[in-house]
């Protein structure tokens, strides 16, 4: 009988905006295999914490992976792009200490889910940004600092029914009648503008994106939150700019289902695996 083997996390401090700390929940197993990917996780840009994806954090770390959850800050406390810029730091805090963590610097990735869809694909396409580079990185002992020299581009995303179109996304809400999208949107953006630079396929399409590394895109065939028609748009914005897309449609089932045990969510996680794997492998 194969032994699943464990997993265990703690919680570390790794960056700091202005005055305000950020947590990351690190999950970490006995057999590592030596890679690293940075979790955002979902709730609108309002709600939540980096205890949320549980499940699929695991599930990757019984694979070998080293998984960092991150806070970040949420509206309305905070705005647009804030939480872009802490998910930047996130990736820069893990590569900066990639041999303490004793995984590859090179192929750190990117994973959320809904709204942390959207951050993922927002900040791992404009990592660049001048507006994302505010949120210092935790050396250790409490000390902080900006690290632009090293890179937030990470080596692969991967979107779980992201809510890649604020601003579609918010007119969808108003039109059928969903106050609780509608309050958390004006919660983080504050503006139809704000909602519009946000936009992955606007930023695809404009060329503000870099070119955009290999990314995996989940959709459940009942998510009540994200319309597909904004996701096909999605694809259709990455495959313009010639990025290498995996799709998975997976019918019948609700908006953010894999945040709980379930048969349907780990299926969804071994798809996740099997991409993440592909791009771990060495090219021929």
């Amino acid at each position: 009988m194969e032994t699943v083997p464990k997993v265990r996390f703690e919680d570390i401090l790794y960056a700091q905006a202005a005055d305000h700390q950020l947590l990351a929940r690190c999950y970490r197993s006995e057999h590592s295999i030596g890679h690293g990917i940075v979790m955002v996780h979902g709730g609108a840009w309002t709600a939540n914490d980096r205890t949320t994806p549980w499940y699929v954090s695991s599930s990757l770390a019984r694979k070998g992976l080293t998984v960092l959850s991150l806070d970040f800050r949420c509206g309305p406390n905070f705005g647009h792009p804030s939480a872009s810029a802490d998910v930047v730091a996130g990736v820069r805090f893990l590569r900066y200490h990639a041999k303490e963590f004793d995984v590859d610097s090179g192929s750190i990735g990117l994973i959320g889910s809904s709204s942390g869809g959207h951050l993922v694909l927002f900040a791992g396409l404009n990592s660049h940004r001048a507006d994302l580079q505010g949120t210092n990185i935790c050396f250790g002992e409490g000390s902080f600092g900006a690290v632009l020299d090293v890179s937030a581009s990470p080596a692969y995303i991967v979107a779980l029914w992201p809510v890649s179109n604020p601003t579609y996304r918010y007119e969808f809400a108003q039109k059928e009648g969903r106050e609780d999208l509608v309050r958390a949107h004006d919660g983080y953006f504050g503006s139809l503008q704000q909602m519009n630079d946000a936009s992955v396929q606007r930023t695809l399409r404009s060329g503000e994106a870099t070119d955009p590394p290999p990314v995996m895109v989940v959709q459940p065939g009942n998510d009540a939150n994200v319309p597909e028609e904004m996701t096909l748009d999605l694809i259709q914005a990455l495959q313009e700019r010639d990025a290498e897309v995996t799709y998975r449609y997976m019918a019948q089932l609700p908006h953010a289902f894999a945040y709980q045990p379930s048969t349907e969510a780990e299926r969804c996680c071994e798809y996740v695996w099997d991409f993440v794997r592909d791009q771990l492998q060495p090219s021929s």
